[in-house]
């Protein structure tokens, strides 16, 4: 028998980077799982529920460019939901892979499991339309185009994808061949005249900023957005959800912008420009301070994924990286007026001190090191280190617009698999660790050795922020024990300490820092030890709901 449906896929998700599926098995998906674990090129990875497992191919995604999730029909997939939309708003391709009841079955509109018992079997693909960019049911005949329109899509949009395959299906002979298809050209016009009109206005502008975006890092543009300001000297700041995107060491750095909650020299320096360049910037609250940030239209310029606009006219058809190279070959380089980023304050608190923020963040921040992966979690831990300046080669990676609690924990994991060369750094709250802690599990069952924060806050320190009454009972969580979990989950080897004050801090983190193998730091903090840009945050967001 030749190739079957299930491996023309799987061998085509291999080809643009795919080396993991994250899942939890099903028995109509049992064909997709057997030909995920025979195919020697592939690792299964077999997460604790679908959520999680979707939660990880989203994390592995931010560092490969694509990832790969496989569910079971009904219960598995619409568990999975939840962390396919974070995909979806984040800008993440994921490929959805569900294995669905045979095709005679759903003919026969037969009561089966899984099911809601009304012998609608397409039910819950059309519930995944409005997270997803394209979707399929892969038969013999149309699997070698579909797969190829599928990765076009996901790959074009940023965005997830739905592969429904019939169990009976998946298992049979490929009938047919395809040709990928090739990635979208820009406009020889419009690009030549979107650069010009680029040119003439910074030309023209004696004060500039650059605002390179998430989209540059999605899309693959980073080394074009680097050569770019190398070659012209053009400053640059980020936003919130856009933090590392470029390296933050880098001498056109001039710090992060958020509008008015913090650093009003990085926001005089943005807004009194002449000429703003947008690229691949969303203007989310979190990336605006709560809608505070005043980018004048007429001197923003915006460029997205697939087209630009400059004043009052838009030029389609231009794609960013070709953009990108075209104003890099046109552009002089010019001594531009800039800043000089700062990071956290000093270091503050000793021996038995209480770990407040002052004393928590700025330690976190000088524990990361060249090269490190930095997942944080939503919400103050994210804010309390969103103003550190990162080492060489660090990525900071949070789900801004999204913001679904629990969700760094799996991403930390998919984030590791993805990049195992790299030292993963969790940093996660109390709350959100255990929404989805099982996952802590994963890193030792598969090798991985990351390094995981808990700050043990006891509670949803985020929502006694934003909430009328910060002592509403609905913001408390359980009393776990965490350090005794690393244990429980059979992480054997893991260095694990519990810090309750700043000594003991200063001891762990050391510790962990020369750890060979995987760590797990317990960090006990007051209830209210929030970060400034929490608290103003709050302060925004009170008075943008009255």
């Amino acid at each position: 028998m030749g190739v079957t449906v299930i491996q023309h896929v799987l061998k085509r998700l291999r080809d643009i980077g795919v080396a993991h599926v994250f899942g939890v098995p099903g028995d109509y998906a049992f064909p997709v799982n057997d030909a995920i674990c025979a195919d020697p090129d592939l690792d299964w990875i077999g997460c604790s529920n679908e959520l999680n497992a979707a939660y990880a191919a989203e994390g592995y995604a931010r560092l490969r460019g694509v990832g790969a999730l496989c569910t079971t029909y009904g219960v598995g997939e619409l568990s999975a939901l939840n962390g396919v939309a974070g995909a979806y708003a984040e800008h993440l391709p994921v490929f959805h892979l569900v294995g669905a009841p045979n095709i005679a079955i759903q003919e026969s509109r037969a009561l089966m499991h899984h099911t809601l018992g009304t012998g609608d079997y397409d039910l819950f693909r059309r519930m995944s339309e409005p997270v997803v960019c394209a979707h399929a049911v892969m038969t013999p005949e149309n699997v070698a185009y579909e797969t190829e329109r599928l990765i076009a899509e996901a790959l074009y949009h940023l965005r997830p994808v739905y592969m429904a395959f019939p169990a009976d299906l998946a298992t049979r002979p490929v009938a047919g061949e395809s040709r990928p298809i090739q990635p979208p050209q820009s406009e020889a016009e419009a690009l030549a005249e979107a650069t010009e009109a680029i040119v003439s206005a910074l030309a023209a502008a004696e004060r500039t900023c650059v605002l390179p975006g998430l989209l540059v890092a999605r899309g693959g543009c980073q080394p074009a957005m680097r050569a770019l300001l190398d070659a012209t000297g053009l400053p640059f700041a980020t936003m919130f959800m856009d933090k590392s995107v470029l390296d933050e060491t880098h001498p056109a750095y001039v710090g992060m912008y958020d509008g008015a909650l913090m650093q009003p020299e990085v926001r005089d320096f943005v807004e009194s420009a002449d000429v703003i360049l947008a690229v691949g910037a969303l203007m989310t609250d979190f990336n605006t301070g709560a809608f505070t940030a005043r980018l004048d239209p007429n001197k923003t310029i915006w460029v997205g994924r697939h087209r630009v606009r400059v004043g009052a006219k838009t030029f389609y058809n231009v794609e960013m990286a070709d953009l990108l190279a075209a104003l890099t070959a046109r552009l002089p380089h010019r001594d531009w007026p800039r800043l000089d980023a700062r990071s956290l304050g000093d270091i503050e608190g000793a021996g038995d001190a209480p770990i407040d923020a002052t004393a928590l963040f700025p330690r976190l921040a000088g524990f990361l090191r060249e090269g490190d992966i930095v997942v944080a979690e939503t919400g103050t831990v994210s804010m309390g280190l969103g103003f550190a300046r990162l080492p060489a080669g660090a990525n900071f990676y949070n789900q801004t617009l999204w913001g679904s609690i629990g969700w760094a924990t799996p991403a930390a994991l998919g984030a590791a698999l993805a990049a195992p060369e790299r030292r993963t750094v969790l940093i996660t709250g109390d709350g959100s660790h255990q929404m989805t802690v099982q996952e802590i599990g994963a890193f030792a069952r598969y090798g991985a050795k990351p390094i995981v924060l808990v700050i043990n806050n006891k509670g949803y320190l985020i929502e006694r922020l934003l909430c009328k009454d910060p002592a509403s009972v609905y913001n408390d969580i359980a009393p776990w024990r965490y350090s005794a979990l690393p244990a429980a989950f059979g992480c054997d080897d893991w260095l694990v300490a519990r810090a309750t004050n700043c000594a003991e801090l200063d001891r762990a983190l050391a510790a962990a820092d020369g750890a060979n193998s995987g760590a797990y730091i317990e960090i006990v903090t007051p209830g209210d030890a929030a970060s400034p840009l929490a608290i103003q945050f709050h302060n925004a967001l009170t008075a943008l709901y009255r």
